[in-house]
């Protein structure tokens, strides 16, 4: 089956790609009948040892590829963990596993015999990089991988949604209106098993139809070093919950309005005071105070940290629900940046990982500047020619970096080592060291 006419993508350093979340329908999509129901029926939940083995007996009796999907409680809490996780196989059926029911004090050893069960087996996820951390923590690593969002980025298509990607192979419209439930709810609601199992009911025939579009562009080599990627990240991902980077509070929401280098200095204490919180209650950390009641606090903050227990307390976000639970960790918070000399307060902002933002070069680095306004087009024209989104075709980071710093050695070769250095592919490499070494030497 072809895939539809080009779309235009938006170039390089321009904001991301707007690609719809999974299950959007727009309103000008004409009704399709919907998918609500497995063709198989909804598998039981597998929920004891004894069940885990049969299933595990039963995907290794299988063939072919294994569909898989995870289901997480994003925004209700704090872990990543896979609260369900849904697999599908030929001759052996769509199954539906609770790692949490199966290792209750924790991921990374109720799941032995699926690992076994999966070993060396091809997955396909869809949108890979979203399900393997979780997969990884339950010691469920792959050895070869699909994934289908990837492959539909590849193609151009204009949705890349599951939901979309359903709709547009199979003239369905998938069931999707549990996507963001709270699956760490125990019991598990009877009535969300048939959108779970649904996420893995058309993976597999939707993998041959990707490939085959793929083949026809000419693009099937470029995904498989992609899919090869992904499985050298999952090799590295680690088997629990890493901590936040410690920039991560310069993401709250409402932080712009902070004015003064005291204000963040508040806000970064009582961001860790909650995220220590978060960890340890397993509730996700809006729900404990949201972003905003931390950022006003900062916004009345002058040129020292002045804010009493009491103040804080009698403030929007922390004088009820279950923040007041948590008096003590915020009190120790207000220690914290109190004592802190305003020398070390946080800087208005943070040090750049990377080259600043190329809006900005011209006044004090014309040469950079030049160098990008040659490379930037250039990159979107040959994105545009091999029908593919400037992202897919080389990072924007990488390209930032490159005009900002480009190596001595300008030649393909000099440019495919710096790119290699940074993590492209071969496939990108061949496709633009040339063109790149032309415009910078």
């Amino acid at each position: 089956m072809s895939h539809p006419a080009p779309v235009h993508s938006k170039p390089i350093d321009s904001e991301p790609v707007d690609h719809k979340p999974i299950g959007h329908k727009p309103s000008e999509e004409p009704d399709l009948p919907v998918l609500d129901a497995p063709a198989d029926g909804i598998p039981p939940l597998v929920e004891t040892p004894e069940e885990l083995l049969r299933t595990a007996e039963r995907l290794s009796a299988g063939t072919g590829p294994v569909a898989i999907d995870t289901e997480r409680a994003h925004g209700y809490r704090y872990s990543t963990r896979a609260y369900l996780i849904q697999l599908r196989r030929d001759g052996a059926g769509s199954h539906l596993i609770d790692p949490a029911a199966l290792d209750p004090d924790g991921p990374g050893s109720g799941l032995g015999p699926l690992v076994d069960a999966l070993s060396g087996t091809e997955w396909i996820l869809h949108a890979a990089t979203q399900d393997m951390p979780c997969l990884a923590i339950e010691g469920l690593r792959p050895a070869r991988l699909f994934d289908s969002e990837l492959a539909g980025r590849l193609l151009n298509l204009p949705r890349v949604g599951l939901g979309p990607m359903i709709e547009h192979y199979f003239g369905v419209h998938l069931l999707k209106e549990h996507s963001a439930a709270d699956w760490s709810t125990r019991p598990l609601p009877a009535d969300w098993m048939p959108y779970a199992a649904l996420d893995v009911e058309l993976l597999i025939p939707l993998r041959e139809r990707l490939i085959a579009d793929l083949k026809d562009a000419g693009k099937l080599g470029w995904a498989q070093e992609e899919f090869e990627h992904l499985v050298r990240i999952g090799s590295e991902l680690p088997d629990e919950l890493p901590g936040p980077a410690p920039d991560r509070w310069r993401r709250t929401t409402g932080l712009h309005d902070v004015r003064t280098r005291a204000g963040l200095e508040l806000v970064k204490d009582l961001w860790w005071a909650r995220d220590g919180v978060a960890r340890r209650t397993d509730i996700a950390p809006g729900r404990i105070v949201n972003d905003r009641a931390l950022a006003a606090l900062g916004t009345h903050t002058g040129d020292r940290v002045t804010l009493t227990a009491k103040e804080l307390l009698r403030s929007s976000g922390f004088r009820r629900g279950r923040a007041k639970r948590y008096a003590a960790d915020w009190e120790q918070a207000l220690e914290t940046a109190a004592g802190t000399r305003p020398q070390d307060y946080p800087p208005r902002r943070a040090a750049p990982d990377g080259p600043p933002p190329p809006h900005g070069w011209a006044a004090h680095h014309p040469e950079a500047a030049a160098r990008w306004e040659r490379v930037r087009p250039a990159m979107n024209d040959r994105a545009a020619d091999l029908d593919l989104p400037p992202e897919n075709l080389i990072s924007p980071d990488w390209l930032r970096r490159l005009a900002w710093d480009p190596p001595a050695d300008r030649s393909a070769r000099g440019i495919d080592a710096f790119l290699a250095d940074l993590g492209a592919r071969s496939w990108q490499r061949n496709l633009v060291c040339g063109e790149l070494s032309r415009l910078l030497g």
